[in-house]
């Protein structure tokens, strides 16, 4: 048999996720049967399809003969016992295992004994749901995702007693409807909300513990990391209850840290702010967009700019100095009159050394930028014999600064003169950057927030769970990033995330930042990961 021979199939719940689901599957042309709890219930699904397919009319992606035929396709009822002519039923009821369960034991009492049930769970073990029927073997997780009339991508789970025909049938009818199946094991948040999850948790810990502001870490993660929506705005939109759902399910199976929920995120649901359905979760909602507004260029003339070490950073930035129309000074003669100085040596050491002669030469009120990311920022501003004057400059992507308007991000140490972060912030901002504030740390705000996220898709890729194309359409089609972790990875080189996440596990001592055996081998190997 295949995924076609799925010809009527069911639907239980139709919130906004289950009715997303009856319309994907009534454009594929199959009859589908929606089941609610009670009468008000299905009016709120019946609105919910009328309302989609509505809205797919006034953009001009249906018409409204191919809107009837699909509404015509789908029949409601709040009897279960309408779902017994199903070959196929997909539950969608909200993330509770005990209610799952309790859908799970009406559906076998009147589904044909040959029919598959499928669970669209986003991060419950499908083998506890599976466990509870007679009919293990014909469970199967199929993940779709919000708003599944757009999104391209369903995870397809098996469980150790699932069928592989089953599996099959389904990723082969997800396939018919126009989406991309990705087919993997049973492991709490799957693919990609196991990766994303655990990315927005460290973002919540970032901001509890006073390393940058909300604002700051947004900016840096989608200027600086390309991403669609920054942490805080996403989370908003996911509703804060629903990600610290997604994160107790996933720490109460892998007992991993930074699936450990962070105790601000708890403190909000507690309160009843759960981002943009109550109008207020890490930002206020009253209609507009959420984040704030960007804030103003900063004026004035292009700061005079000295570079000292060399190397692909120097040559991005002198890029940068004369994309913004700044001449830049190399040679120690020269130092004297500039507003900024910048460590861009490829050593450590060798940069102290260049900082520090360099310090000699400036004159007073220059800002000296370390440009290590190691969390080094404070040894080398005293060596310089002038902390006060020293911040951390970090470009997350160096290579973007001689066509994009870059992100510098500036950590000011425990020795930094108040204002020096401020003009260094500006002086950032003349030439061409968008600056962001932290404190002198690992990794600033991108790295230390990007790479152990890549390490754990590495880490992923390493155990065998996930192949690497599916490990990258994971997270480009069902969270809309530009790029997958996998590709990530071998574009930014896999010895700067081993050298960026030994730094954070040197700092946090944190076991899920030490970078992933297979990392560390393909670096020893000289091998991308592809």
């Amino acid at each position: 048999m295949t995924g076609r021979s799925f010809s009527r199939v069911g639907v239980v719940g139709l919130g906004t996720m289950g009715a997303g689901i009856a319309e994907v599957l009534a454009r594929g042309g199959l009859s589908v049967v929606g089941i609610e709890v009670d009468r008000d219930a299905l009016e709120r699904g019946r609105e919910h399809l009328e309302t989609s397919t509505g809205r797919a009319v006034k953009r001009g992606r249906l018409t409204e003969e191919a809107r009837r035929e699909i509404l015509g396709r789908v029949a409601l009822s709040v009897d279960f016992a309408d779902l017994g002519g199903c070959d196929l039923v997909v539950e969608a009821v909200p993330e509770r295992l005990d209610l799952k369960r309790k859908v799970f034991d009406q559906l076998d009492r009147v589904c044909r004994d040959d029919a598959v049930l499928a669970t669209n769970t986003s991060s419950l073990p499908v083998t506890d749901i599976a466990a509870g029927t007679g009919r293990p073997a014909k469970v199967v997780g199929v993940h779709f995702f919000n708003p599944a009339p757009v999104m391209k991508l369903v995870e397809v789970i098996a469980t150790v007693r699932t069928e592989p025909d089953a599996v099959a049938r389904v990723a082969e009818l997800v396939k018919g409807l126009g989406k991309t199946p990705v087919t993997i094991g049973d492991r709490a948040g799957f693919v990609a909300n196991r990766l994303l999850f655990g990315y927005l948790n460290q973002a919540a810990g970032m901001l509890e513990s006073g390393h940058a502001t909300r604002d700051d870490i947004d900016t840096a993660m989608k200027t600086g990391a390309g991403l669609p929506m920054g942490p805080f705005a996403l989370m908003d939109l996911i509703g804060l209850d629903t990600c610290l759902q997604v994160l107790d399910a996933i720490y109460a199976e892998s007992r991993d840290r930074r699936h450990a929920a962070s105790p601000l995120l708890r403190e909000l649901v507690t309160a009843g702010l759960l981002g943009r359905k109550t109008g207020r979760g890490f930002y206020v909602h009253d209609g507009a967009e959420a984040p704030a507004p960007a804030a103003e260029a900063p004026g004035g003339p292009p700061p005079v700019v000295g570079v000292v070490g060399v190397g692909p950073l120097a040559d991005a930035i002198a890029a940068l100095c004369d994309r913004a129309g700044s001449r830049v000074r190399a040679s120690a003669a020269e130092l004297a009159g500039c507003d900024l100085v910048i460590e861009a040596a490829e050593d450590a050491e060798a940069g102290r050394a260049l900082l520090s002669t360099a310090a000699q030469a400036v004159k007073p009120g220059t800002v000296l930028a370390v440009t290590s990311a190691d969390g080094t920022v404070i040894r080398q501003a005293m060596a310089t014999g002038r902390p006060a004057d020293v911040i951390g400059l970090h470009l997350p992507d160096p290579a973007a600064t001689a066509t994009a308007a870059p992100l510098a991000e500036i950590a000011a140490t425990v020795a930094t003169a108040p204002d020096v972060a401020d003009r260094a912030a500006d002086l950032a901002g003349r030439l061409g950057l968008t600056a962001v504030r932290c404190r002198d740390r690992a990794g600033f705000i991108v790295d230390a927030l990007r790479f152990p996220y890549l390490n754990d898709a590495a880490a992923m890729l390493g155990a065998g769970y996930a192949d690497a194309d599916s490990i990258d359409a994971a997270m480009t089609l069902g969270c809309g990033y530009p790029t997958g972790p996998i590709a990530d990875l071998d574009r930014l080189g896999l010895d700067r995330a081993v050298t960026v996440l030994r730094a954070l596990h040197t700092e946090t001592r944190d076991p899920a930042l030490a970078p992933d055996p297979l990392l560390v081998e393909h670096v020893t190997a000289g091998r991308p990961l592809r």
